[in-house]
Order: C-alpha cells, then sequence, then structure tokens
C-alpha cells in the first residue's frame, strides 16, 4: 500500500467511526448504511478535498450527500 492509499484508508476509518458515534450506530450498522448511498466510493473519490475539512463539516456533507442520494433511485 502506498502513502497515498494509506492516507485515504486512514481518512476513511476516522469517518466511518465519526459516523458511527455521531449517529449512535454499531460499527456494522454504519458500514451498511454508509456503503448503501455509496458515500465511502464519494469520500474517496474526493479525498483531496475532503481530508482538509473540520470533522463537523464532514458529517454534515455525509448527512447531505446522503439526503440527496435518498430523493434518487438507487
Amino acid at each position: 500500500m502506498n502513502k497515498q492509499e494509506q492516507d485515504i484508508a486512514y481518512f476513511l476509518s476516522f469517518c466511518i467511526e465519526q459516523y458511527k458515534k455521531e449517529k449512535k450506530l454499531t460499527g456494522s450498522e454504519a458500514m451498511l448504511h454508509l456503503n448503501k448511498y455509496g458515500v465511502l466510493d464519494y469520500l474517496e473519490e474526493h479525498f483531496d478535498v475532503l481530508h482538509t475539512q473540520s470533522r463537523q463539516w464532514l458529517l454534515e456533507d455525509i448527512d447531505e450527500y446522503i439526503n440527496l442520494r435518498k430523493g434518487k433511485a438507487i
């Protein structure tokens, strides 16, 4: 695993953990929810910008992304 891949993996782990705590979910529940709406792909794709944002901003962005996806047929 190169440095970029490792940074992305740490970032995704951070986001999952923070989302889990914020929503009071188990790790499995958080992963199911984030995978259902493609959040992890989104976070990875936009890592360069997103990893510079605050915890609260990231959580709000994740919520907004999920709400937008809920409005579309998945």
